[in-house]
């Protein structure tokens, strides 16, 4: 039975399929997350390991070698790419773009597993992550105080700041960039340790056996069943150098003793400057699967009110990405809805008929609307990849529509009442309209299938586009014949003169035209490919396209040996400069990053750190406020 003359004989269920469609589109669309790019999942592993004070010789033979040797024997390895510091060594281990992510990281963590006997037991546990596209930090602050100094400030950010951050939802961690940390100093006596017959080795022994946490078992306390924990572990300068150490002859002697125990500050391994003055500062990842712009409001919000419950000190947001996505999908979405009337107006133009309008538009908001409760099911998001495929095929959504609605009219013009015209007309076309869907879907989807990082960014592309066209065949199927049956009124038979508009009589006027000279209209189109192909060739090509987002990252990397000081020198210099840019709003730069890549830990040590390099985040004027794009102010910034 044609669906068509189904839904014509019984409106009620169509009519009920579709609302139902737009309140699961609506709701979905609310649970949309709005992100730049979609969530990817890369095969791509790092490993993380450090030993203080190891020269980058002994980590190649020690670290790096037994590491690299396990893991060459992995399926469908793509690279290992190792870099070693000071202390530090930092292994990327990339596979083939389709294995999967978790399978890859579960391998690598195995290999590095097995292989962990081998390294040195003074060594920490290498750490194991797997590289996301939302990883990286998309709020960056700043907090200063007159009343705290930088290591009580440091502790603040650490503890307090941290743990209100990490209340809010999809919020994966918070780094600290600059400050210091408190460290216990014990100076051993050589002279009375020689005397007494005590080895550094027995007293590192001692302070480590002072510092750890055990299970105690499970007892009965106040008449229930506990777990009981056994905590062995100092919290002042006082109980360290309070420690007593093992004699050979039985007696113990206390460490302040032997040693001279102060209460001391950590050898800074990471700075961060806002315009030229030092700050300390964090900065904010979210967790995959979460919105930047939702996610970015929940830490806004969360630091207003913290700002207001501790007056003593000074929070200012330093950068962030999410205002360009902001930005983007207002835009986007602006464009969809100017779209979608452009193509609402051309439809009037030619059909001359509100009615006939009416019913083709239904067919973009019955199209769109499903869609995104697809999107919502298939865990996709609002993303510069679906916005843009959903932008492209706006104008194609009222395709199948017009055709019906078209075909409608011709048979009104015969003489026949709507809804015998509806019958015979969906009838007569809709194989047509069902060839037509299929051959557009048959162009998107396939993008949704291609390999490598292409691949991964353009699966939401092909399945969005691709389920919106279909919507728009179920419309044109169901409820355009339909809507026309019951609205669409009789006509003159043989009017087709009558009603033409001037757009359509001028169009009509053009075909004939075109037709009674064939050879010459074939040879104009072929000369118009070859052009059309010419300037396709000449075009340049990239992965993506430039975009202005107010924000630039400029790299500073000195040579190696340098140290903090001198780097920080280098990049308040490259800062200064960057300020005197009438484009520039504002310079936050963090100098001494992480062998891997990113800043180095608080708290870690300096070896393990690569204090040669500064990153300085520049924060250009909105777009609206300046002459140049942002590539014209970085060709300024070289």
């Amino acid at each position: 039975m044609n669906v068509s003359s189904w839904s014509i004989r019984n409106p009620v269920p169509a009519l009920l399929l579709f609302a139902l469609l737009t309140v699961l589109g609506l709701l979905g669309f609310r649970q949309l997350q709005i992100q730049d790019f979609p969530d990817m999942d890369l095969p791509t592993v790092q490993i993380s390991a450090t030993l203080e004070g190891a020269a980058p010789s002994q980590l190649e033979t020690e670290v790096a070698r037994k590491i690299e040797d396990k893991l060459a024997s992995l399926s469908r390895l793509d690279h290992v790419t190792t870099t070693i510091t000071d202390g530090s060594v930092a292994i990327s281990v990339g596979f083939e773009i389709d294995k999967n992510g978790e399978e890859a990281l579960s391998e690598v963590r195995n290999a590095v597993d097995s292989v962990r006997a081998e390294l040195p037991a003074s060594m920490a546990s290498p750490t194991v992550s797997k590289i996301t596209t939302a990883g990286g930090a998309f709020l960056t602050y700043t907090i200063e105080s007159g009343r705290l100094d930088d290591q009580d400030l440091s502790w603040f950010v650490d503890n307090d700041v941290t743990k209100a951050l990490l209340a809010v939802k999809g919020v994966a961690s918070v780094a600290r960039v600059g400050g210091l940390d408190r460290e216990v100093h014990v100076d051993l006596d050589p002279t009375l340790m020689a005397g007494l017959g005590v080895t550094p080795s027995d007293v590192s022994t001692r302070l480590k056996a002072t510092q750890k946490e055990s299970s105690g078992g499970q007892g009965d306390i106040g008449g229930l069943r506990q777990s009981t924990r056994m905590i062995a572990t100092v919290g002042t300068p006082a109980e360290v150098a309070a420690i007593t150490v093992p004699l050979a002859d039985g007696r113990y002697v206390r460490l302040d003793q032997i040693a001279r125990v102060s209460d001391a500050r950590a050898e800074p391994t990471t700075l961060a400057f806002r315009d030229g003055r030092p700050v300390v500062g964090f900065k904010v990842t979210r967790s995959r699967g979460y919105s930047d712009v939702g996610v970015a409001d929940g830490v806004r919000t969360a630091m207003a009110q913290f700002q207001q419950a501790h007056p003593e000190v000074k929070i200012d947001e330093a950068s962030n990405t999410v205002a360009p996505i902001e930005d983007n999908y207002e835009g986007s979405m602006h464009l969809l809805i100017e779209g979608a009337l452009l193509a609402i107006i051309v439809v009037w133009c030619f059909l001359r008929d509100w009615r006939a309008t009416l019913i083709s538009a239904t067919a973009l908001p019955l199209s769109i609307i499903p869609t995104f409760g697809v999107m919502a099911l298939l865990d996709y998001s609002l993303n510069t990849i679906t916005l843009l495929s959903l932008s492209l095929v706006v104008g194609v959504l009222v395709d199948d529509a017009i055709v019906e609605v078209e075909n409608i009219e011709r048979h009104l013009r015969m003489g026949k009442t709507p809804f015998q015209a509806a019958m015979e007309a969906a009838d007569e076309i809709g194989l047509a309209v069902i060839a037509t869907t299929f051959t557009l879907v048959a162009v998107f989807l396939p993008t949704a299938f291609m390999s490598g990082i292409p691949g991964k960014f353009f699966r939401q592309f092909g399945v969005t586009a691709s389920v919106a066209v279909l919507a728009s065949l179920l419309v044109a199927r169901l409820l355009t014949p339909m809507m026309a049956a019951y609205l669409m009124k009789p006509v003159q038979a043989n009017a087709h003169d009558h009603t033409d508009g001037p757009v359509m009589t001028r169009y009509l006027h053009w075909v004939r035209t075109l037709l009674s000279h064939r050879v010459a209209t074939v040879a104009a189109v072929a000369v118009f490919f070859a052009a059309a192909v010419g300037v396709a060739m000449s075009l340049s090509t990239a992965f993506m396209p430039a975009q202005d987002k107010a924000q630039s990252s400029v790299t500073i990397k000195l040579s190696p040996g340098s140290t903090l000081a001198a780097t920080a020198v280098a990049g308040e210099r490259a800062s200064e400069l960057l300020r005197t840019l009438p484009e520039v709003r504002g310079v936050f730069m963090a100098v001494g990053t992480a062998a891997g890549g990113g800043m180095a830990p608080p708290g870690g040590a300096s070896s393990s750190a690569d204090l040669t390099s500064a990153t300085l985040t520049v924060e250009l004027v909105p777009r609206g406020e300046r002459e140049l794009k942002q590539s014209g102010v970085e060709a300024k910034m070289r």
